[in-house]
């Protein structure tokens, strides 16, 4: 079966049903990657710089305001993705959880996120591989709803 290349925000409810039903491999359009890239350099400078920058270089929530080291910013994210996995449940289907991949992977190749290009890649990766995490069918931290399925 062919890889579908998709566009960030240029992607059709047929496109998704055609993955979802066909598990149908699939790849984002490269064009954005030097944009994706640029808000990636762009977080890694504010995480070493001496702005406090909200969920880059400060605490969470009620800590919005308790500025993290330069050093300690990876284990700061670890720390975030750890206490958001917190789901339960039966797992959901590996079809579900697959389109959740792809639609991941169109979020963060519009370029605002601030990974790098390189985490799109390893999305693309496991898609075209079969690999799916195990993610609860319940569980929720914040408003979005979304957090603690992705944190799986």
């Amino acid at each position: 079966m062919s890889t579908l290349t998709l566009t960030p925000g240029i992607v059709s409810l047929a496109d998704l049903e055609n993955i979802y039903r066909n598990q149908r491999p699939v790849r984002v359009d490269r064009s954005s990657e030097d944009a994706i890239n640029l808000a990636a350099e762009r977080v890694a400078i504010a995480a070493r710089g001496e702005e406090a920058v909200y969920g880059v270089n400060t605490g969470f929530g009620k800590l919005a305001s308790v500025k993290i080291a330069a050093e300690d910013t990876a284990t700061l994210q670890r720390n975030l993705i750890l206490s958001h996995c917190c789901g339960v449940g039966e797992a959901l289907d590996r079809t579900t959880t697959r389109l959740m991949m792809v639609l991941k992977l169109l979020s963060l190749g519009r370029g605002a996120s601030g990974v790098r290009f390189e985490v799109l890649q390893l999305i693309e990766d496991c898609l075209e591989k079969g690999v799916t995490p195990v993610v609860p069918s319940q569980g929720s931290v914040g408003a979005s709803g979304d957090l603690a399925p992705l944190a799986h």
